[in-house]
């Protein structure tokens, strides 16, 4: 079974997306584990977490999971929300990226978080995935 945000739906605000809130207002815990594809179709792995910016309530990254077997060995990488698309045809997140790039991407291991609210690391992050970097 696919997990997407129909599917992880608990209320049934996606059924039917002429009524409810989405897709343009959506509840986190309904995207956590949705696909991410790039523009070429290839799997890039799926969202293991939400970070927002509570100075100013706006999520700023998807933490994706790409790699390992079974969970092992994963590679984890904090993707800027706004370097995600939703494709609501699919049900699924669309990143620009080619698969190869990410082994070339600012990435870490599930033990060993990044400080991502360190100015340095996070300009790094928006400058490899091309998204605009607000540092205030």
């Amino acid at each position: 079974m696919d997990t997407n945000y129909v599917t992880r739906d608990n209320f049934g605000m996606y059924a039917n997306h002429s009524d409810g809130p989405g897709p343009e207002l959506m509840g986190a815990d309904t995207l956590m584990g949705n696909d991410v594809y790039n523009n070429d179709n290839e799997d890039l792995g799926d969202i293991k977490e939400i970070m927002i910016d509570m100075a100013s309530g706006k999520v700023a990254y998807a933490v994706l999971s790409f790699g390992g077997v079974l969970g092992m060995g994963d590679k984890l990488f904090a993707v800027p929300w706004a370097a995600l698309k939703l494709d609501t045809a699919n049900k699924r997140f669309t990143l620009a990226v080619p698969k190869a790039a990410l082994s070339d991407a600012p990435g870490f291991d599930k033990d060993n978080w990044p400080v991502m609210s360190d100015k340095t690391w996070a300009a790094g992050v928006h400058k490899f995935y091309g998204t605009p970097y607000d540092q205030d």
